[in-house]
């Protein structure tokens, strides 16, 4: 009677720390998608920045070249 015991111990320990990784594995994939999240955004206003100081230079590169 006590190994039946034990062996379902171990199998409720087993469980119980496969959900306790589970949810660290969540938080972390929800911290992750968060950081993903931010970086685009930086990402997106640097190339929005680009693009606004890119015009000017084009415009006069282009002056240039009729001169």
């Amino acid at each position: 009677m006590l190994w039946p015991m034990i062996a379902i111990a171990l199998g409720f320990a087993g469980i119980a720390v496969l959900g306790v990784l589970a949810v660290r594995v969540f938080i972390e994939v929800r911290r992750l998608a968060h950081q993903v999240g931010v970086a685009s955004e930086r990402i997106q206003r640097a190339g929005e920045d680009l693009e606004r100081a890119a015009v000017p230079l084009a415009s006069s590169a282009h002056l240039h070249k009729r001169g």
